[in-house]
């Protein structure tokens, strides 16, 4: 069984084109930020937002194909969806919710009431099953959601942002539930999210989606070893600057960006084009006068951010091109960093890396 994604999707103004595959029991994570087009492109799979052209097709069925004048409404696709939100009727008890997608197939009420009830206690939450929406606390009602999205044993299982509406002490007891849900669902998984530690966690492949585009597809591995954009580099823990190279003696070379330059080490294999330099924020020095040494990097900026994780400390530097640093609490204290707070950063060039885009 596997899914085969070749879609536009358009709502408004706003287009997005995408192109993927995923087999049963892979999950696949579309990752991207707010606005990228994740929600729209699960509508369309869930036909709740008509393709402008492409194809999608689920187990050897097309689903989709505005060509052939082909689109199978929502109630005759076999997905099961987890809305961002959850979205529970409120009207219905929790019972009710899980039974009404059986309901709309024409499954008997009895029978709906039973497969329901059995899912709810094999979650965990069979004895709110005569609760309302708004009295379920949000670990309950998420687990009630789930349990609709399961309860038709569908093809594909589509998760948008399943973990949004819940508080962060609920939300790390939901995500090993969804885990180990994925792990248990035979089909194909599809995980939308804006978080990479949920995608790393849940997901064997990342589709990553930007402004309404597919810009990279790998495993976590694959795209912590060669992020293709900032995004995806931020994602994974380091900067990334994308330009073309200019030769300035043997060995080195300086990357002109759109936004500023770095001397990196000259690649070999370099032909032309633009090509992708990954610093670490590990090997970014922060200082508070201009450093000397031999650094062939020293770049001045801002603190635009700080970020606490831990005890470590991301700090952004308004830079050019902008690049964050990773440092220790104790550092980020001795040094008494703020956002405006003026600074010198150094990296040396060796420790730079150049990739083809």
């Amino acid at each position: 069984m596997s899914l085969s994604v070749d879609a536009t999707v358009r709502r408004g103004t706003f287009t997005v084109e995408a192109a993927f595959d995923a087999r049963a029991g892979e999950t696949v994570a579309l990752l991207g930020p707010n606005g990228s087009g994740k929600s729209s492109l699960v509508s369309s799979l869930a036909g709740l937002l008509a393709l402008e052209r492409g194809r999608v097709e689920l187990d050897g069925d097309v689903l989709d194909e505005p060509s052939s004048g082909i689109a199978a409404p929502p109630e005759a696709r076999p997905v099961g969806v987890v809305f961002q939100g959850l979205l529970l009727f409120p009207h219905l008890s929790g019972l009710e919710n899980v039974a009404f997608p059986l309901r709309a197939r024409g499954v008997g009420k009895d029978e709906a009431r039973a497969r329901g009830r059995r899912l709810l206690e094999r979650l965990e939450v069979g004895h709110r099953a005569d609760a309302r929406p708004r009295d379920l606390s949000g670990g309950e009602a998420q687990r009630v959601a789930l349990a609709r999205a399961l309860v038709a044993e569908p093809k594909l299982l589509l998760l948008d942002e399943p973990l949004s509406a819940l508080d962060v002490a609920t939300r790390a007891q939901a995500r090993e539930l969804v885990r180990d849900e994925l792990a248990r669902f035979p089909g194909v998984r599809i995980l939308v999210t804006h978080d990479p530690v949920e995608a790393s966690m849940l997901a064997d492949r990342l589709v990553i989606l930007e402004r309404g585009a597919v810009t990279q597809i790998g495993t976590p591995e694959e795209i912590r070893g060669g992020p293709r954009t900032r995004y995806a580099a931020e994602l994974v823990g380091v900067n990334a600057v994308r330009g073309r190279l200019e030769r300035i003696e043997e060995g080195a070379g300086r990357l002109i960006a759109g936004d500023g330059a770095l001397v990196v080490p000259w690649p070999d294999w370099y032909t032309g084009g633009d090509v992708i330099a990954l610093v670490r924020p590990v090997d970014l020095t922060l200082w508070l006068e201009r450093p000397e040494g031999s650094a062939r990097n020293v770049l001045r900026g801002p603190v635009t951010s700080v970020a606490i994780e831990g005890d470590r400390a991301r700090v952004r530097v308004g830079s050019t091109p902008p690049l964050f640093a990773e440092l220790t609490i104790g550092s980020l204290e001795r040094l008494g960093l703020r956002p405006g707070t003026d600074v010198w950063a150094s990296v040396k060039a060796v420790e730079i890396e150049v990739l083809p885009t």
